[in-house]
């Protein structure tokens, strides 16, 4: 069994944060699709379709926040590995 080092391990959460960023903005930025049917004669079925769409607009906002944080967190991960580093070269120095 092979452990990835604390840089690695950031590095990977930072890419994967960035890959969730991408699809969530992308998910957020799709255009709604349009009515066929004008408002006056909208039945049920159109309007719980409008709501599914916009609870996907809320839950890939959510996702872009969650990846957000993912990414701060990998940020610190990696500036921690760092100052270890070079807390070793300095006591080996």
């Amino acid at each position: 069994m092979q452990i990835q080092s604390a840089y690695s391990s950031g590095v990977q959460g930072l890419q994967s944060s960035q890959q969730g960023l991408a699809q969530a903005t992308t998910a957020v930025a799709a255009p709604d699709p349009k009515p066929t049917a004008p408002p006056a004669q909208q039945d049920t079925v159109t309007l719980s379709s409008r709501a599914v769409d916009q609870s996907d607009k809320t839950s890939a906002l959510v996702s872009a926040v969650e990846s957000q944080q993912q990414g701060e967190a990998s940020v610190k991960v990696i500036e921690a590995a760092t100052e270890t580093v070079g807390s070793i070269i300095n006591i080996e120095a």
